[in-house]
């Protein structure tokens, strides 16, 4: 019989989390895994199948913890609910730029279909709710086309907060983008 698990999965997924946000998968080492989560790897492998699992649930775990869905279901639906999204990317507790999500696909390339699958259906789940949020507004152009550029302009909007242009830069971005939005 093994030793008891001195750790939660939770916190393991906490800790990881910030560390594949901040230096990418490819970046990120077992080492730095095992120095950020305090579990050696035959602990970390013994609840994930390798760091590849590893990145998938911590990216599984930013979706669920992160409410990007939450928002866009609160009442009153409308463009409040967009830019709070939108501005989701400016506010981290631990000190990272932009959105986990949107960081990762830049790796793409080397990271498994697993991840590509939960990115798409997230995104698949999201854009609906854009849409409501949209129509909630009786805009004058196609409320689905709309949502595409939202969806855009968020994911543009988080990489540009991975450069050092500075909150005032993106704050007066994501107002103009606004103003664009509720004229449309």
């Amino acid at each position: 019989m093994g030793r008891p698990r001195k750790f939660s999965r939770e916190s393991v997924l906490e800790k990881a989390l910030p560390v594949f946000w901040q230096h990418g998968y490819a970046r990120t080492s077992v080492q730095d895994l095992e120095q950020a989560t305090g579990v050696n790897k035959s602990g970390l492998y013994s609840e994930f199948k390798g760091k590849e699992d590893l990145f998938l649930e911590s990216l599984r775990f930013y979706f669920e913890t992160r409410g990007g869905a939450d928002l866009m279901v609160s009442e009153p639906l409308g463009w409040g609910n967009i830019e709070a999204f939108i501005r989701l990317g400016e506010e981290h507790p631990n000190g990272q730029s932009g959105c986990f999500s949107v960081n990762s696909m830049r790796e793409f390339s080397d990271l498994p279909a697993d991840v590509h699958d939960l990115v798409a259906s997230t995104r698949a789940r999201l854009k609906p709710l854009v849409v409501q949020n949209i129509q909630a507004e009786n805009p004058t152009m196609d409320a689905e086309a709309l949502a595409e550029l939202v969806m855009v302009f968020f994911s543009g909007i988080c990489i540009e907060q991975n450069m050092a242009t500075g909150k005032q830069a993106t704050n007066a971005r994501i107002t103009s983008f606004m103003q664009a939005m509720r004229v449309l």
